[in-house]
């Protein structure tokens, strides 16, 4: 979809243009056959017009309450015609240096704010809203990783934030902090990968369909959010199908608590579907291979810079094994998938010649962030206390 387009879907009042349109057209319909039948269209699609229009009416409403009853925590930075949110407390201790926090998928800050709520106290902990998440504005469209590491580096510059930071990002988050780190090495004084992804799992790995439906459920979710349906529940509803699944959203829902999931109503917007949508297309072997140049982080592209992978072994990354794909094929089939989601993470350690890999507990998933919060604290204050003099350690 040509991102002019995008751009116009994702202005929240965009329902209200979509529903005139519809209404003009029903018009010219009649207008042109001049019959019954014309007639009939022109007053059917009057009619649809109005329903999406009060639906438009009050999905702006509610937009506007729930604003009003969540202001942004953190500070507005202006990046120059769209805000991005950066939330900053807490202040460096004991030499300890800040630290940047990003959730996996496209999520907001609010998605890993547990761990920011473990350290706040420690040091500097800074969570910031990518582009179409949380108290942030849309941003230009298309969204992809390399836009949004220049556009994180540039909002925590124009906050005042002082570096080097450690970084840290779990899942497509690790990607988008390696990401930053091939680009601002300056600003990094230690990568922390949470089970990072990698693009060769997009590139050579299985057509998964769980990557399919996400970008399916945000396209549709942009459209109805736009007439004030919510397809967020309704998509969780069909996650929890999967014990999997289910597994880790009540897990999730645990460590960040009812006000952080309260908060979480802010995301209700149709921008926020189509930035989602639109950072997604690089999540299929076209988009890759579009994208790949600018985003791939690759062996050596980060020189020394002390790089932690932290990843489950390979035998008890479980949840692999209950996806869909491998419950659906032969256990040999299985078992390849099994090998190759844990061997391509792997790479990472090949960027730099400091990296650390770091095993999580037996039995311990592709989420252990939120399962298993107690070890990924233990190793992050680990990761601190070493920030001053960091070494290359051997495996754990």
């Amino acid at each position: 979809m040509p991102p002019v387009l995008l751009k116009i879907l994702s202005l929240e009042w965009a329902g209200l243009i979509i529903s005139l349109v519809l209404a003009l057209a029903g018009v010219l319909v009649g207008l042109t056959l001049g019959s019954a039948i014309g007639e009939a269209v022109a007053a059917c699609s009057a009619a649809l017009a109005a329903v999406l229009a009060v639906g438009s009416l009050r999905h702006l409403l509610t937009l506007a309450r729930v604003r009003h009853a969540h202001p942004p925590p953190g500070r507005l930075i202006d990046l120059g015609g769209y805000r991005v949110h950066v939330l900053a407390e807490g202040r460096v201790r004991d030499g300890r240096l800040p630290v940047v926090w990003f959730a996996g998928g496209h999520a907001s800050g609010l998605a890993i704010h547990h761990l920011h709520r473990a350290f706040r106290d420690e040091t500097r902990s800074i969570l910031i809203d990518r582009p179409g998440t949380g108290w942030s504005d849309t941003g230009p469209f298309p969204r992809s990783t390399a836009r949004e590491a220049d556009e994180v580096v540039r909002a925590l510059e124009r906050a005042g934030e002082q570096g080097p930071f450690v970084w840290v990002g779990h899942s497509f988050g690790g990607l988008l902090v390696a990401n930053v780190a091939r680009r601002r090495p300056a600003l990094v004084h230690t990568l922390v990968l949470l089970d990072p992804t990698p693009l060769e799992t997009i590139v050579f790995g299985p057509r998964l369909g769980a990557l399919k439906e996400m970008r399916r459920t945000a396209w549709l979710g942009g459209f109805a959010q736009l007439f004030g349906i919510n397809l967020r529940e309704r998509a969780d509803a069909r996650a929890r199908l999967n014990p999997g699944h289910a597994k880790v959203m009540d897990a999730v829902r645990a460590v960040l608590g009812p006000e952080v999931e309260a908060a979480r109503c802010i995301e209700a917007r149709a921008g926020r579907w189509f930035a989602e949508a639109s950072i997604f297309q690089e999540l299929t072997p076209e988009g890759v291979a579009a994208c790949a140049w600018d985003t791939v982080v690759y062996d050596r592209d980060l020189g020394d810079l002390p790089v932690w992978l932290v990843a489950p072994q390979d035998h008890s990354d479980a949840d692999i094994a209950a996806l869909p794909e491998s419950q659906a094929g032969s256990a040999d089939n299985a078992r390849r998938m099994f090998r190759f989601f844990a061997a391509t993470r792997e790479r990472y350690l090949a960027t730099s010649t400091r990296s650390r890999r770091i095993v999580a507990p037996a039995g311990s998933g592709h989420n252990f962030v939120y399962e298993n919060p107690e070890f990924t604290i233990s190793v992050m204050r680990e990761v601190l206390v070493g920030t001053h003099t960091p070494t290359s350690e051997p495996t754990r």
